[in-house]
């Protein structure tokens, strides 16, 4: 959601605190800010409504520098997008606060601090947090022992960067719930909350874990456990570089994104597969152990990742023969759920710090449901921590808000945790020999699928240009395809689209169909073919248009009323994630088409860090 960037160091911070923002901008926000402890030791702070170039132009008239400071862009939660709401907040001019996160008591504490004298500019809960910490340093506390005890009075999850007029060149970090980072560079230590904010400054970072408060100069830092212990966390090396956060020759990230999914797909399959078997010890060392006691798998994720475990219940029922549940994270810690003995509890994320689905995983734990596996693509995230076995994506940085490779590589490995579950349950070894082979031709079969782009782009300027609502329809594991296909158009077009199993047309959604709503179908040569195209004919019956991603091998062609664009024919165990290919391309360019904000579509965040 929000994003952190803060420095101390030797040389004026504000260039390095708007690079850090500017790399941030993918996550999704409404405003920005900064503020510096400037030369004179004042807090000096600029905020604006908008991009980051907007709180550029803002410097640009109104320089601010100094050697230590702070900076956030902000996704509006309490309170409206504005500049009073915007970060830093500070407080009577002595101390300023960045944070990331939900303040639950922030009600409770407003009352309180409104009776002690302080004063609110903004609806953000954010505001108690630097009235609370300005209430301790009042009371003769540093800043460090202000911000720990600060802390202790929250309810909630945060990240926090914290500054103070008072201590110049002295930064505060603490977290709880939401991800934070300390980078390492000659002469300077920062903070973000994703590496991403500081890879141009260095490849060296501490992870904070939940709990800790760090304390942070240019010259050193001390990191303090829950119980205020001075601890040592281990400097990691990133493997993301400059290159992977730039576009390249690509119009917008998710194109780019939806292009290096071949090799997202390579890399996630490199070192997993050896001959004709997929390798346990990918999972984890105790993955063996594990997986004998697996009765069953429960799912939990949000948005696209639910999409891809709806496809995984999918393989894991029809291929390895174990029961499946997929549950919506943000309704599965409500719900009361019946717990089964001896499920393997998946959560897929592909940042690691979803909020609704940590909670979930945490949920499932208390309530006894088993040993948990995180199918992720950031190895320092909570949820990897949290988790007994992890299966890292390999799908690298992914900066366009609409998940494209993510979802992708989620789906390979959901399919190689399929054939290792598979094993125990009946599954033969020609059966896996064949699935490995199939998953093996996966990065050509989404090659083959990419050259669809160029007709893909004439479709989109025929039939959507004008289109306000879209259907899309699917059977079997390929109804979550169209979920996810929907999901992709209505997030970057703001075309409103819908998914429904193609069988279900007759019990309602063929009341909506005419000649104004496309209806985009995905047609992969399996044995629900023909009651597909019964289905297809219902809409063609009622005036509907029709377009159809056919395996060419089905013979569809193009008619009046129906536009079929053929792709090269694919294995059914495979066919979800190649079809799933052609439905980003014309979301994506339907989106062009429109001209909206493609990477950051409004109202919506990469990292989903609150409930």
């Amino acid at each position: 959601m929000c994003g952190i960037v803060g420095a101390a160091a030797q040389r004026d911070v504000t260039p390095v605190l708007l690079d850090g923002l500017r790399r941030l901008e993918y996550r999704g926000y409404d405003s920005a800010g900064v503020a510096v402890q400037t030369a004179g030791a004042l807090l000096e702070r600029v905020r604006t409504v908008g991009k980051v170039a907007e709180l550029e132009h803002a410097l640009d008239k109104t320089p601010v520098s100094g050697l230590t400071g702070i900076a956030h862009t902000r996704w509006a939660t309490h309170g409206e997008p504005s500049e009073q709401n915007a970060h830093p907040h500070i407080c009577h001019e002595r101390v300023a606060l960045v944070h990331n996160g939900i303040i639950e008591n922030h009600d409770a504490l407003h009352v309180q601090q409104e009776q002690a004298g302080y004063r609110f500019t903004s609806q953000t809960d954010t505001e108690v947090i630097v009235h609370q910490v300005h209430f301790y340093l009042d009371q003769g506390k540093d800043l460090l022992a202000a911000v720990t005890a600060a802390v202790n009075d929250l309810e909630g999850a945060f990240a926090l960067g914290v500054i103070s007029k008072d201590e110049p060149g002295r930064l505060i970090a603490a977290r709880r719930g939401s991800p934070l980072v300390i980078g390492l560079a000659d002469g300077e230590i920062l903070i973000a909350s994703d590496v991403a904010a500081l890879i141009a400054q260095t490849d060296s970072f501490v992870f904070l874990e939940d709990g800790d408060v760090a304390d942070i100069t240019r010259d050193g830092m001390t990191v303090y456990d829950q119980a205020g212990r001075p601890v040592e966390r281990p400097v990691k090396q990133s493997r993301v570089t400059v290159d992977a956060t730039d576009k390249g020759d690509f119009a917008h990230f998710m194109l780019k994104e939806i292009f290096e999914q071949p090799r997202a797909i390579a890399d996630t399959l490199e070192g997993r597969i050896s001959g004709n078997r997929v390798l346990e010890a990918a999972f984890g060392t105790d993955a063996g152990n594990i997986f004998d006691q697996v009765a069953g798998v429960h799912i939990i994720a949000c948005g696209t990742s639910y999409h891809a475990g709806m496809i995984g219940r999918y393989w894991l029922e029809s291929l390895a023969g174990i029961p499946c549940s997929v549950e919506v994270a943000s309704e599965f810690r409500y719900r009361h759920p019946v717990v089964r003995n001896n499920s393997l509890i998946v959560t897929l994320s592909q940042s690691g710090e979803t909020a609704d689905t940590l909670a979930g995983l945490r949920e499932a734990r208390r309530l006894g449901f088993g040993r948990a596996l995180s199918i992720c693509n950031v190895p320092e995230s909570s949820l990897v921590r949290e988790s007994d076995l992890v299966l890292m994506t390999h799908a690298g940085p992914e900066i366009g808000v609409a998940s494209t490779k993510a979802f992708t590589t989620q789906l390979v490995s959901m399919l190689l945790l399929t054939i290792v579950l598979g094993r125990r349950h009946g599954m033969s070894e020609e059966t896996e020999t064949c699935l490995v082979n199939e998953l093996r031709s996966v990065p050509g079969k989404v090659e083959s699928a990419l050259t669809l782009n160029e007709q893909i782009i004439t479709l989109a300027r025929e039939h959507f240009a004008d289109k306000h609502n879209a259907l899309f329809l699917g059977r079997g594991a390929q109804f979550p395809v169209a979920m996810e296909g929907a999901l992709k158009l209505k997030e970057i077009s703001y075309i409103h689209a819908e998914a429904y199993p193609a069988g279900e047309l007759k019990h309602g959604p063929l009341a909506l169909v005419d000649a104004n709503m496309p209806v985009i179908a995905v047609a992969p040569n399996n044995e629900l073919l023909e009651k597909l195209k019964s289905n297809l004919q219902e809409v063609r019956a009622r005036g509907g248009e029709l377009i159809v991603f056919a395996d060419a091998k089905v013979g569809m062609i193009s008619s009046p009323g129906v536009t079929v664009l053929p792709v090269a024919p694919v294995e059914d165990s495979i066919a979800p994630i190649i079809f799933s290919v052609p439905l980003q391309l014309l979301a994506y360019h339907v989106a062009a088409l429109k001209g909206t904000d493609i990477d950051q579509p409004r109202n919506l965040a990469k990292s989903v860090t609150v409930e």
